[in-house]
């Protein structure tokens, strides 16, 4: 690791990893790294870990270390950033990458930026948070029934991952989201990239991904039945039985500055894939979080 970034294992806030997880340096150590793991707490340590993309390796550090002035007093997690929430979530909600200054920096996915800001709002108005802000990853804040991940773990330059990058960060997406699986009834995409970047999962986790596969755009729905061949091979329980993805817009400054993605917006959708997946009312939310 460079100097100044957190050491696997150091005492970080919810770092999933110590000095003994295996780290992969390449588009195979990943293939084999995600195969072999068999929890989600794996994956994650694993994924914390990653130096597979030297540009988004080199990119991430450098930022770390630099640091943007308003944060220059503060010790950046410079490292991939895993998902996050429970790991029997009932949905789970996909990003692009984490921010430079946000994710790169707190540790945690969408924490400590304004996507986050807008994204944990409608998160907690819709159950899904315990609290309506996640500034860093030691703040007490817990998802509710829910789990946040991204297509790329790394923080890329100009927000804006290869597609070299993309495929090589996607084994990591598909072990998550097959080991989240048996408890998953709906899966939020932010954005194109990500919207993109799920389906090969799906698939992959035995559901039947349509051909051609659904456009992007806000609002969009699509419900999944099973292959025949993976309902075949796993218990009949509701979890394989049938999966809702929905599409957002990505809470991007350019979307919400705009006014191309509002909050009652991203509410729909979010309350849409909650009460999918038979999850409290909102007011839980609340609720819960007069309690943390």
């Amino acid at each position: 690791m460079s100097a100044g970034l957190v050491t696997p294992g150091s005492g970080w806030p919810g770092d999933p990893a110590t000095s003994a997880t295996p780290v992969a340096a390449d588009a195979t150590d990943v293939v084999r790294g995600a195969a072999g793991a068999a929890t989600v707490t794996e994956v994650d340590a694993l994924v914390s870990v990653c130096r597979a993309c030297p540009r988004l390796v080199g990119w991430r550090e450098r930022v770390a270390v630099e640091r943007r002035r308003a944060y220059a007093a503060e010790q950046y997690w410079g490292r991939p950033v895993p998902g996050w929430g429970d790991q029997d979530a009932r949905v789970l909600v996909v990003g692009l990458a984490p921010a430079a200054h946000g994710g790169n920096r707190t540790g945690r996915i969408f924490t400590g930026d304004r996507s986050g800001d807008w994204l944990f709002a409608a998160a907690h108005r819709a159950g899904l948070s315990a609290r309506p802000t996640s500034t860093s990853a030691g703040d007490g804040q817990r998802l509710l029934g829910a789990r946040m991940t991204a297509a790329v773990h790394c923080a890329p330059p100009d927000n804006r991952p290869t597609p070299a990058e993309r495929a090589t960060c996607a084994p990591w997406l598909t072990r998550e989201v097959a080991l989240v699986k048996p408890g998953l009834r709906a899966v939020v995409a932010l954005g194109a990239f990500a919207w993109q970047s799920l389906w090969p999962a799906l698939g992959a986790a035995g559901w039947a991904v349509p051909r051609p596969r659904p456009r992007f755009g806000h609002g969009v729905e699509v419900l999944l039945p099973p292959a025949a061949a993976a309902a075949a091979a796993v218990d009949s329980t509701p979890a394989n039985t049938s999966l809702l993805v929905l599409a957002s817009f990505h809470p991007s400054q350019q979307n919400t500055f705009t006014g191309r993605l509002t909050a009652g917006m991203l509410d729909d959708v979010l309350t849409r894939a909650a009460s999918h997946a038979g999850l409290p009312d909102p007011g839980a939310g609340s609720a819960l979080a007069s309690q943390a």
